[in-house]
């Protein structure tokens, strides 16, 4: 199923694609009075899975809790609409959107009087910045447009508003030439990329920017500390000065679209050796939990098709067996 087609749950209900709409007058369209996720679902040995799709929720309920925007839903409700929404489409892997948004009643800056709606939507999506960006890495560019700061945008919060600024670091680094960009916060520290976290290795060292350098605390870069700790590396949440980027011996973006991407070069300076031993061992840790071929301790799959999970299951058992 290609993006712009298949079924979209909105407020309750299962509508075509092509009549998931909302009026021009809407409060998200004036004034970015949104809040969303980005998750993923993986085919996996065992059948469809979510992947920590219940952390997805919880941040989606924070975030609209921090712009007053009171869920009509409940986490569990949340979710079963997600997996209904993937069983409606019939797909096997998907990104998954779930949004919650202020609609139409009355315009102004208040947003208060205005209803909030919900949508999931999902499509088939493969690797956000190119097929081969896996294995040969990224060229990136230190942006000009710093993230915004404390006190201004809840960068813990995962705003439709907050990614105006998104957008601003991705076009100036794809008109220079760049596949994304990376943002400093506004004292001049690393913070992150316009939609990833961003994790270096220096000596053997994880290094990844704290949340206080306004960065949004990724559901996949919490698993990639988990991940690469398990692995037996010293992971530090430290604050880094830019120079640091160019003095790196590895450098990666994590997130639900990029999943953990090697970077390549950064303001045209090459990355290390272009070796990748510690990027690539905590990237294939990443899949084979996904993929099953590790055990997922952290209970960090959802599947969709339960039914297909347990027959799956029951099959190796046997096969185990014999």
């Amino acid at each position: 199923m290609s993006f712009g087609s298949g079924r979209v749950w909105m407020n309750g209900r299962l509508v075509d694609w092509k009549d998931a709409t909302i009026h021009v007058a809407s409060h998200v369209v004036h004034y970015g009075t949104g809040v969303f996720e980005g998750a993923r679902c993986y085919q996996t040995p065992k059948g469809s899975a979510c992947f920590r799709l219940d952390a997805h929720v919880a941040r989606l309920l924070d975030s609209g809790k921090i712009y007053r925007m009171e869920s009509p839903m409940d986490q569990g409700a949340w979710e079963t609409a997600i997996l209904e929404t993937i069983r409606a489409n019939s797909l096997k892997a998907c990104y998954i959107r779930p949004l919650m948004y202020r609609g139409y009643s009355q315009l102004g800056v208040n947003p208060l009087p205005c209803p909030i709606d919900t949508a999931v939507l999902v499509w088939e999506w493969g690797a956000y910045l190119g097929d081969d960006a896996t294995e040969k890495g990224v060229d990136v560019c230190v942006s000009s447009w710093n993230r915004a700061a404390p006190n201004t945008f809840p960068a813990a919060a995962k705003s439709t508003a907050n990614y105006a600024n998104s957008t601003l670091i991705k076009m100036q680094a794809v008109l220079d030439g760049y596949a994304e960009g990376i943002a400093l916060d506004t004292l001049g520290y690393v913070s992150e990329g316009s939609g990833q976290n961003l994790f270096i290795v220096r000596r053997n060292v994880v290094y990844t920017p704290p949340v206080h350098s306004s960065i949004l605390g990724g559901i996949t870069r919490d698993s990639i500390i988990t991940i690469a700790r398990g692995l037996g590396y010293d992971v530090r949440e430290e604050v880094l000065p830019r120079e640091l980027l160019y003095l790196a011996d590895e450098a990666f973006f994590c997130g639900t679209a990029v999943e953990v991407t090697p970077i390549r070069s950064i303001d045209k300076v090459a990355i290390g050796s272009g070796r990748r031993p510690v990027t690539e061992a905590i990237r294939q840790t990443f899949f084979d939990i996904i993929n099953g071929e590790l055990p997922d301790t952290h209970g960090w799959l959802t599947f969709v098709y339960p039914d297909e999970a347990h027959l799956r299951e029951r099959s190796a058992e046997a096969a185990r067996a014999r």
